[in-house]
């Protein structure tokens, strides 16, 4: 055999002893290696993790209000919108877990779902009930007349806004009856705060509380007294013709009121009587509210 093919024969072999030599080093670095992993070995196996169909996680969230427990059923039905998103089943969720926020008194999570759903379904048969849901959140908040009366104002609105776009549904007629509730409070603040200016005897701020009463809130049980009111503190100042019109305008709308006997009380008391001046802004107040009633009446 020549030369030089003894020496490429030995190189060859000489090459694949060396590189088996390193193959069984690596094996024995990577056997070292497992020997300290207390795991063993690292092996990724794949979870597959099988999707709950949409009308099985929303009967698990009706069954979880059924026991009251609001939490869970939020927490479904928050699940479902979020799997099925964009689908009936996500619109159903979302009025789900505006429904279930505000039977547990979560209200603010309640108005956030309920704004939600009329964002996303504004024409939706729900709709209505979205809003119902919306307002009787605001109106669950409302506080006593000492505190400060955002919250009513708020209900206040959203109650208008449902009687406005749905008024013809089966959630109008309560609306309604709650506004003047709501209305009732707000006209509740302001004579509160002007009977004490009266008592301070700070006229000026005093009429302007009882006029907010007279100009906003006249269908609440609270304008007789404001008008009453309003026949003090102009006497206080002694501009005569607004009291003559306060209590004269009182004695037309509340002939039987008690109020109106304090009021006539006072006016004779300074030799004067009732006498409505047509100019007043009390006058053209209660005006417009009548006009509005007949053709309100007359509409429907």
């Amino acid at each position: 055999m020549p030369l030089a093919s003894s020496l490429r024969g030995a190189k060859g072999t000489v090459l694949r002893v060396a590189l088996l030599a390193a193959c069984g080093a690596g094996l024995a670095g990577c056997d070292a290696l497992d020997s300290i992993n207390p795991f063993g070995p690292e092996k990724y196996k794949p979870e597959v993790i099988a999707r709950v169909p949409a009308d099985k996680m929303y009967s698990e969230g009706l069954a979880k209000l059924e026991d009251r427990d609001f939490e869970a059923a939020t927490k479904k039905f928050e699940n479902l919108d979020k799997e099925y998103a964009y689908s009936d089943w996500s619109r159903k969720a979302v009025l789900m877990t505006a429904y279930s926020n505000y039977e547990s008194a979560r209200y603010e999570d309640a108005i956030s779902a309920s704004k939600r759903y009329l964002q996303r379904h504004p024409g939706s048969k729900d709709a209505a009930y979205a809003q119902y849901l919306l307002a009787m959140s605001h109106y669950k908040q409302i506080p006593d007349v000492t505190r400060d009366q955002e919250r009513s104002e708020r209900a206040l609105v959203a109650l208008q806004e449902l009687v406005q776009k749905y008024p013809t549904s089966e959630y109008a007629v309560d609306a309604k009856a709650k506004i003047q509730i709501t209305r009732d409070q707000l006209a509740g603040k302001e004579m509160a705060v002007g009977r004490y200016y009266l008592e301070r005897r700070n006229f000026p701020a005093a009429i302007n509380r009882f006029r907010d009463v007279v100009s906003k809130y006249q269908t609440t049980r609270h304008a007789e007294e404001a008008l009453e009111r309003l026949v003090e503190a102009y006497m206080a100042l002694g501009i005569v013709a607004e009291a003559q019109t306060a209590a004269a305008v009182l004695a037309h709308n509340f002939p039987d009121s008690p109020w109106y006997k304090d009021a006539y009380a006072l006016l004779q008391s300074g030799g004067l009587e009732p006498r409505e001046e047509k100019s007043s802004w009390i006058s053209k107040a209660f005006r417009g509210i009548i006009g509005l009633e007949t053709r309100t009446a007359e509409a429907q």
